[in-house]
């Protein structure tokens, strides 16, 4: 079971809800957000479009970057076509809530 809603354990490594802002200015994670449903989710905003899984790349690559990663380490699992992702990275989800500031 997970410590945040926005977060679970999935093997060696952490499963992410992810909402993404594409077109942003800039790169970036801004937090975790709770939405009008009571869901959480990481928001992420990207440069990129979203266009031939370009927003997806650079997604895993923001969220990578962020936890001091590589790039490799961070892949899309659901929801490549919406804004509300799930992201697995090679990473503990510890690590990740401590990078994150989660609950």
């Amino acid at each position: 079971m997970s410590e945040a809603g926005w977060l679970r354990a999935d093997g060696e490594g952490t499963v992410i809800a992810v909402r993404v802002t594409p077109r942003a200015s800039a790169d970036g994670v801004d937090g975790v957000v709770r939405m009008g449903d009571g869901a959480e989710w990481l928001a992420v905003r990207v440069r990129a479009v979203p266009d031939k899984g370009a927003a997806n790349v650079a997604v895993a690559a923001t969220v990578a970057k962020a936890l001091g990663i590589a790039k490799s380490g961070a892949r899309i699992v659901a929801g490549t076509t919406s804004r509300q992702k799930r992201l697995y990275v090679d990473c503990p989800p510890d690590a990740v809530l401590s990078a994150f500031g989660g609950r």
